[in-house]
């Protein structure tokens, strides 16, 4: 199975497919698409459009995208979640059924703690997948978002859910 995952950022968002055959993981491709900081309405197309053409390139079967946490800053917030709806409307697009996780369930599969830092996720991302060049701190993001997924994937077909 082929899994892409999605780090939603509204300036950077980070994109990670991987492999999944039993439970051997492979890197197939990382990207930072990064949007600048012109127009909102504009920058949400830039999301759209970047990781639409990153769906055709790699046909993933799964998607599985990082929920949105509300900080202090609730107009923060809100563009976040208009960037995540950018990203999921991309997934829906190509047919992909979108599985959201927690931050805190991310670092949990890949570091086997919920609250890791970045540092000890992208240490985790080096480890298990060996990216064939450095990557980005959202990138590496997304990757974890792709492994949680795979780990939970078997769980939900075994619940009798897709």
């Amino acid at each position: 199975m082929r899994i892409i995952g999605v780090d939603p950022g509204s300036v950077k968002t980070g994109v990670g497919i991987i492999d999944v055959q039993g439970n051997r993981l492979t890197h197939v491709h990382h990207a930072v698409i990064r949007t600048g900081k012109g127009d909102y309405d504009e920058r949400l197309f830039v999301l759209y459009s970047g990781l639409s053409k990153i769906i055709a390139d790699f046909k993933p079967e799964s998607a599985a995208i990082e929920d949105v946490f509300v900080s202090k800053n609730v107009s923060s917030a809100l563009k976040l979640g208009q960037a995540r709806g950018a990203l999921v409307a991309a997934c829906g697009f190509h047919g992909l059924r979108v599985s959201p996780y927690s931050p805190t369930a991310v670092k949990q599969a890949v570091v086997g703690f919920g609250r890791a830092d970045k540092d000890q996720v992208g240490h985790m991302i080096r480890m298990l997948l060996h990216p064939p060049e450095p990557c980005p701190e959202d990138a590496a993001d997304a990757l974890a978002v792709a492994i949680c997924h795979a780990h939970h994937s078997p769980m939900q077909k075994m619940a009798g859910k897709k």
